[in-house]
């Protein structure tokens, strides 16, 4: 019996052993709590300076309530005297950042907070701002003073979930939005102004700009007080509170051990805010929201997702093809019937006809019938071809409208800017790197600009003002009809300028170019003027006369052209396009071998032999000398027909030699009755070409490739030119210029 009682008699004693040791930690526990919480004291205590870490993007509700207990905590400890934040933050979402801002601000009220910042961007400076002194190193990053907003979505309505207002489901109208972060910009502003006071030297507009200073440069500027570190902090918050002998305690870690358990909130910390981006943002706080958080710019944003194409409207024509308005969705192009939708509303209440289209190849099909052409932040380049398309469409009175937006949403991430050039070059406009902005005059915030400058035009008619919502620019300013208010800036080049955002290009057809898109849409169609120019948009398509210059072949007709009749002493004139800009051209024939061709800045003399090859040209101070003549076309011109020729050349330029070559290749592609502008339409072969000409000038190799067609009557020989030429240096390319021009007139010589 005795023995059987042992093992009983240790594992009782075990058990009160393990007890005993645990109440013993518990007590432990509690004495170190109750120490800290200053419940009781040691005889031999001292002062403390405690440090509150924050550090991390501010994301969770639970951060800022553990935030919120350790300066409760500090606040209500009479042994601690000082505070110093350490800080290494790139701000977070809105609301959380003001409510450890205004709780460090009644801290402040009792005991002297000094901050020693790592890194304090946006919102991170914001709590920075809020303690009495400030210290960094100097290459700290200080300041990116400034707010990020996550648009409110648009509500697609369900009859199953259904909401009891406008903007109980999305919380902000769009429209209104901007404004709201605005008002947040200008809490956030205010709170440095005030927490700095005279110690800042920058201006208010400055301090929004959200620029990011070195350490260095913002002591010198006010947004902190000293270059220095967590050390230098702390003896600073000691100086302030009068402490000689002091204990410097972690409160984040004491507070962690004794009280708190921070739960999912350690993970949560691991996340670096270095590779955050919207769309992490949105998991953690669906749109709409607003942070005061610094994001690294290759955060990215979500592109919108297309719609697919589609057609819409009442399908009537006339005589000059009114009555269509094509879409072109084949260049990958971001652009829907959301974005059109009220022009749309507006043509089809005018029986027009709007049709979107996928295929290039159909599209140029219709556009025989077509009065308007809309090419809209396209993210595929137009090729030479599709270019001549266009031109050809305009060149017989179609309407061109180009719209760009250099938002995000719009751009092609590898293409950028340069789709849209590759058409809006064609006609001499360039849409400019960047965006546009305004930081005393705006809509809603800085990159809503008011456009409120004007030249008469019928797309500028009774317009006064207009808002775009992040515009760039286009050059050159002087084909604007309408330009941006003074004092904007271009993000490229950083200063004011005068930025033109619509342009506009007369040929036989009109070209309108705009830098914005969302001023076509809901609800941003209402602000100002925009409805009006969207109506007078709709206005010159009503008013479009595209005139069939270019008609088939009637059936029996003879595919032949002879060689022209020019007499010596004939005269024509062209109207000339070079990259857009309109000029005369002078053809005249001299003599049998001479003929001489002049434009405004130039003259042109070209030599022919008794074959009527061509053998020299010269132009002011320039001559070429062909070692083979270039062959006269061999009429007469049937369909299919080719020939070609390959010359070497000596160039005598500036009292110097170049050498270089030339080859020409022509093909008759088809037959066309072609009107020219003096009202007379004749029948032409259609004559394709590529000239490719090379040549040495010094150390450098040039090179110049030409293709197009030419269409050429027996009456009048030619009667329309189109073609395109690249300059090369050593190759590569170096320009580009496009030329159209078409008969105006004809006197024969006798």
């Amino acid at each position: 019996m005795f023995k059987l009682k042992i093992p009983s008699l240790k594992r009782e004693f075990k058990t009160v052993a393990v007890t005993a040791a645990i109440i013993l930690l518990i007590a432990f526990s509690v004495v170190g709590y109750l120490y800290y919480s200053g419940f009781f004291t040691f005889e031999k205590k001292k002062d403390i300076v405690g440090i509150i870490s924050i550090s991390g993007a501010i994301l969770f509700s639970e951060q800022v309530d553990t935030y919120a207990k350790i300066i409760s905590h500090a606040l209500r400890n009479s042994t601690i005297k000082a505070v110093v934040l350490r800080i290494d933050s790139p701000g977070g979402y809105a609301d959380l950042i003001e409510e450890i801002y205004l709780d460090i601000l009644e801290l402040k009220k009792v005991k002297p907070v000094i901050a020693s910042v790592t890194t304090a961007l946006s919102g991170g400076y914001y709590i920075a701002v809020a303690a009495d002194y400030i210290y960094a190193a100097p290459t700290s990053f200080v300041g990116n003073v400034g707010v990020i907003g996550v648009m409110p979505p648009t509500l697609i309505p369900s009859e199953i979930v259904i909401e009891t207002g406008v903007y109980k489901a999305t919380g902000f109208s769009k429209l209104l939005f901007p404004f709201n972060l605005s008002h947040a910009l200008d809490s956030f502003a205010s709170a440095v102004e005030t927490g700095r006071g005279s110690r800042l030297k920058i201006s208010s507009v400055e301090l929004k700009r959200g620029t990011i200073y070195l350490g260095s440069e913002a002591v010198k500027l006010g947004l902190i007080d000293e270059i220095g570190a967590l050390q230098k902090a702390i003896s600073k918050a000691a100086e302030e509170a009068g402490l000689v002998k002091y204990d410097v305690i972690d409160l984040n870690e004491a507070f962690k051990e004794v009280a708190y358990s921070w739960g999912s909130l350690s993970s949560n910390l691991t996340l670096d805010w270095r590779n955050l981006t919207v769309e992490v943002l949105n998991s953690f706080q669906p749109p709409p929201s607003i942070w005061y958080l610094y994001l690294p710019s290759e955060s990215g944003f979500t592109i919108l997702s297309s719609v697919e194409s589609t057609s819409v409207g009442i399908s009537v024509f006339n005589e000059y093809g009114r009555g269509l308005v094509l879409v072109d969705r084949s260049h990958g192009n971001r652009v829907s019937t959301w974005d059109l939708d009220i022009l749309i509303a507006e043509l089809v209440g005018k029986n027009i006809t709007v049709q979107f289209s996928s295929s290039w190849s159909n599209l140029a099909s219709m556009l025989s019938n077509a009065s308007c052409l809309i090419i809209a932040s396209p993210t595929i380049a137009y090729s030479a071809e599709e270019c001549n398309t266009v031109r050809d469409f305009v060149s017989r009175g179609g309407i061109l409208l180009l719209f760009f937006d250099p938002a995000y949403e719009y751009l092609s991430m590898y293409e950028l800017f340069d789709p849209i050039n590759s058409i809006a070059t064609r006609f001499g406009l360039f849409f400019a790197k960047g965006y546009l902005y305004n930081e005393e005059d705006y809509y809603g915030f800085y990159r809503n600009i008011y456009v409120n400058r004007f030249k008469s035009s019928n797309v500028t008619e009774n317009l006064k003002s207009l808002v775009f919502f992040t515009a760039t620019h286009i050059y050159p300013s002087n084909k604007g009809v309408a330009w941006a208010s003074e004092n904007t800036y271009s993000s490229t080049a950083e200063k004011t300028g005068d930025y033109a955002v619509m342009a506009m290009v007369k040929m036989n057809g009109t070209i309108v170019a705009f830098s914005d898109q969302t001023f076509l849409t809901e609800p941003y169609c209402y602000v100002g003027d925009n409805y009006k120019l969207i109506l007078n948009i709709v206005d010159l398509v009503l008013k479009a006369e595209v005139r069939p210059t270019v008609k088939e072949v009637a059936e029996g007709a003879v595919e032949e052209i002879a060689e022209p009749e020019l007499p010596v002493g004939t005269v024509k004139e062209f109207i000339e396009w070079i990259d857009g800009e309109e000029h005369i051209l002078k053809w005249v024939k001299v003599s049998e071998f001479e003929v001489l061709v002049e434009r405004p800045n130039e003259s042109i003399h070209y030599y022919y032999d008794e074959n009527g090859s061509l053998v020299k040209i010269e132009s002011d101070g320039i001559k070429i000398i062909y070692d083979t003549p270039i062959a006269a076309p061999p009429y007469p011109l049937t369909r299919g027909k080719a020939w070609s020729c390959e010359s070497n050349y000596t160039m005598y330029l500036d009292g110097g030699k170049a050498y270089g070559k030339i080859n020409v290749s022509y093909k008759v592609e088809d037959f066309q009755y072609v009107e020219a502008k003096n009202g007379k339409t004749y029948f032409c072969a259609k004559i394709h070409y590529t000239v490719i000409d090379e040549f040495k000038i010094g150390e450098s190799y040039m090179s110049m490739v030409s293709e197009g067609f030419t269409w050429v009557s027996q009456e009048a020989g030619e009667v329309k030119e189109e073609y395109t030429t690249i300059y090369y240096v050593n190759g590569s390319p170096l320009s580009e210029s496009h030329v159209t021009l078409i008969l105006k007139s004809i006197q024969k010589g006798k």
